[in-house]
Order: C-alpha cells, then structure tokens, then sequence
C-alpha cells in the first residue's frame, strides 16, 4: 500500500511517495518520476522513520535533479524570526522599518539587522531585503574567497589567479581558459571547511585541468578528508540558498 509522506531540506519541502513491496529484500530506491513526483520503493516492513531519515540523507540529489513542480518551494519572507545560513551557521533576522531610503544589512553577534524603508511594501519590500541581502552576501563571499585562495594557493606554491563570483546555479566553482577562478556565491553560506574544499579543487583544476586519477590523488595528499568534506557539500548543498 503506498502512503504520502514529507521531509524539509532547508527552504524547501520535499514530497514523496512511499510504495511498499514484499518482494523487496532489503534495498531502497528513490526515483524521479514525472508523472507521480519522488518516489521511493522500500520493503514493505521497512519503518516510517527509517525511510524518512533516508530520503533526508538523499535530499541534496533529490533536489539537483528534480524539477521545480515536483518540489514545494518555500520563499523567505524577511520577517524577524527567520533565518539564513553564514557560514555553516542560522543566523536570526531582526527586521525594522525606517524612514531612510534604501534597505541596509547589518551583521551584528551573529545575528541579521535589516533596515527597511516604510515606503516600502509587499512584493516590493520582500525584493529588496533580498537584493541587499545578496549584495552583502556576495562581497563578504569575495572578501573570504580572495583569502582562502590566496592561502592555498601559497600552501600549493601556486601563483596566486583571479578571483569572481557569480550567481551560477549548478556548480560552486569552474576554472577558465585563462585561470580565473569563479565561485558561486552561495558558498559562503556554508562552513569554512567546505569553502576551502572548493577552493582547493578549483585551485588544483590550474595544474590539472581534467578529474584524472592524478587529480585526485593530488587532491587527497594536499586535503586528506577531501571525500568527506565533498559529501557534505552534497548533503548541505540544496539548503545554501535564500
């Protein structure tokens, strides 16, 4: 008998659907189906929280791959009492209303201070928190990506590239042609850790430009816990945004 069920991942809910079948022995497969949405295929005496706890573990795959429909996505609103990810951690937002002109972001003991124009309502006043929260994310992504490049690329004895951000939403870091380096600002919503992961593995693309056996061997002498730093992007990753 198949039953609906739900988990959260960040800002976004994700849906599925349980089937269960006796002639399942012990495996547990999720797929994408477009049609019925995620589907997830258990034994039949497989307990309900076990398989909750499954499809959390697979929610960063769940959402790189499935489509906007088959998800319910949750928007902040910029109100006080929510939050946003900084570097591994919730930070708390204080909104306030003001009779200044334009929105300004304070970062105070770790906490958000927003200032909103009165003027300002609806869909308009939401629009703008956003924008300024991004212009702050996106030069404090600069500021801390410029830095740990510039120590890893002295640890490497790599001359030191071009450092951009971009508002990519595939990858957290591409390497060009000419060696700049360009990061997804996002990154900077996850913890310290995981922002030198993607520095480095960028960093490395400068010397070898392919994921060669070479490459991550490479990768594995400079960072030793490279895989597990890279699986926990991939589990946090769909939750680093706003």
């Amino acid at each position: 008998m198949n039953s609906k069920a739900q988990v959260k991942f960040g800002g976004t809910a994700i849906s599925y659907t349980v089937v269960r079948s006796r002639r399942r022995r012990k495996t547990v497969e999720i797929t994408l189906d477009p049609t019925e949405g995620v589907l997830v295929a258990v034994p039949s005496d497989t307990p309900a929280e076990q398989i909750e706890d499954i499809v959390r573990r697979r929610a960063g795959w769940i959402l790189r791959r499935a489509s906007d429909r088959l998800l319910e996505a949750r928007r902040k609103d910029f109100v006080s009492g929510e939050s946003l990810p900084y570097l591994g951690r919730q930070v708390r937002l204080f909104v306030e209303s003001s009779s200044g002109g334009r929105v300004r972001v304070r970062f105070d003991h770790w906490s958000f201070h927003i200032t909103v124009p009165r003027s300002l309502t609806g869909e308009a006043r939401r629009t703008a928190m956003e924008r300024s929260m991004t212009a702050w994310y996106r030069a404090r992504a600069l500021d801390r990506l410029q830095s740990r490049v510039e120590r890893w690329a002295a640890i490497i004895g790599q001359e030191r590239p071009r450092v951009l951000t971009r508002n990519q939403r595939q990858r957290w870091g591409s390497c060009s042609p000419d060696g700049t380096l360009r990061f997804n600002w996002r990154i900077v919503m996850a913890e310290p850790a995981l922002i030198d992961y993607v520095v480095l593995h960028e960093l490395l693309h400068l010397r070898i430009r392919n994921h060669s056996k070479e490459y991550w061997t490479e990768m594995a002498r400079i960072m030793p816990d490279f895989r597990l730093r890279r699986t926990r992007l991939k589990e946090v990753g769909a939750s680093l945004s706003m």
